[in-house]
């Protein structure tokens, strides 16, 4: 059996990581925090988001900051996004991979709703079995998106998926739904943070696909 890809969206086939960090930047703003750097954003950077936000401040943001970060970080980053471009390689990458008759998908933190047609406007969707965003509000990790993600796939062996994103959260979701992770330096997590998860670490996502196939094979 072949190897399956799940690929994550923000920060991984989506280079926006400079639209996430002006749009985190305007959210800050807003509550008066100083504005947050690359550098430091990766080193404090995880999910559930909240959290992030106290390992900034030293505490949770009340639920009017939270309201106020979180409205202000999506109005933003979605004017910002329009002008993001593919990772490198991406779509080659993604076509080389139908052509050859191989698998993918791809589950991602970002609203549904926003997610399709926004993947959709770089003419990437057919080369998914499946493109699934959140569908809900909540701020939790993605574990139990991905254990729906492979179920909805049908006759696909856990064993044989591969994720591939560029969070601690994409490895650790992997694991829950007993799959591999790759995890990617080009979004939102330093290498070294990276590769503390104990998966395998790729800087361009062609690496990321070789690691993939070498894992699950």
């Amino acid at each position: 059996m072949s190897t399956h890809l799940v690929w994550d969206w923000n920060g991984t086939l989506l280079h926006d990581i400079d639209a996430v960090i002006e749009a985190t930047n305007a959210s800050f703003a807003e509550i008066g925090l100083p504005p947050i750097s690359l550098d430091r954003y990766r080193e404090l950077y995880c999910v559930p988001v909240p959290r992030f936000y106290e390992r900034l401040i030293g505490r949770l943001p009340s639920d009017t900051e939270w309201e106020v970060m979180d409205s202000t970080f999506h109005r933003h980053y979605w004017r910002l996004a329009e002008s993001c471009s593919l990772a490198e390689g991406a779509a080659e990458l993604l076509a080389a991979r139908q052509a050859a008759g191989l698998t993918q998908s791809l589950c991602s933190l970002a609203p549904h709703a926003e997610l399709v047609p926004f993947v959709a406007s770089y003419g990437i969707t057919g080369r998914f079995l499946r493109v699934d965003g959140r569908m809900d509000s909540s701020t939790a990790g993605k574990s139990e998106q991905m254990v729906r993600h492979l179920r909805s796939l049908g006759d696909v062996d856990p064993r044989q998926v591969v994720v591939i994103g560029d969070a601690l959260d994409d490895a650790a979701a992997a694991a829950h739904a007993g799959a591999h992770a790759v995890l990617y330096t080009g979004g939102s997590h330093s290498r070294a943070a990276l590769e503390a998860s104990g998966v395998p670490v790729a800087d361009t996502l062609a690496e990321a696909v070789e690691l993939a196939e070498r894992i699950a094979s």
